[in-house]
């Protein structure tokens, strides 16, 4: 089992490799969701999220649609899902070794966590957001 420390780490590319170790058969734990990074303008990410995901998919029935994902756990699993042949037997099966956390457990607090260098947020010079600031900007209370 793999802890990973999603801290300062491109949500993007952290995804691509949490995806391909999950297709390997192996479980990964994500801790702190809430601090991974979203590279780009900060208006133009909150307003594309909101156009794209939160928008209501059907024409007759407005109050019917596709489940909206508002909190910062469920947003980057489903980053991951969309890196998954989840609709195959071995994506859900990949997907079901997955585990996404706001903030640390007790239980993975004194566990190794490790971060990929490839994904730090270092290497970014231009603007970013935190998973957390787009949750709470599209309504997520906590």
């Amino acid at each position: 089992m793999t802890v990973v420390d999603a801290e300062s780490q491109i949500l993007g590319r952290m995804a691509s490799i949490v995806a391909k170790r999950l297709l390997m058969g192996e479980r990964v734990v994500i801790v702190n969701a809430e601090k991974a990074v979203i590279s780009g303008n900060k208006h133009s990410i909150i307003r594309e999220y909101k156009e794209y995901v939160l928008t209501k998919k059907t024409w007759k029935r407005a109050e019917k649609g596709h489940k909206k994902v508002k909190r910062p756990d469920l947003i980057v699993k489903r980053v991951i899902r969309g890196m998954l042949p989840y609709k195959q037997w071995k994506g859900r099966r990949a997907l079901k070794n997955l585990r996404v956390y706001v903030g640390i457990p007790e239980e993975y607090a004194e566990k190794p966590k490790i971060k990929f260098p490839q994904a730090d947020s270092s290497r970014l010079a231009r603007k970013f957001i935190t998973v957390g600031e787009l949750a709470k900007e599209v309504g997520w209370k906590g």
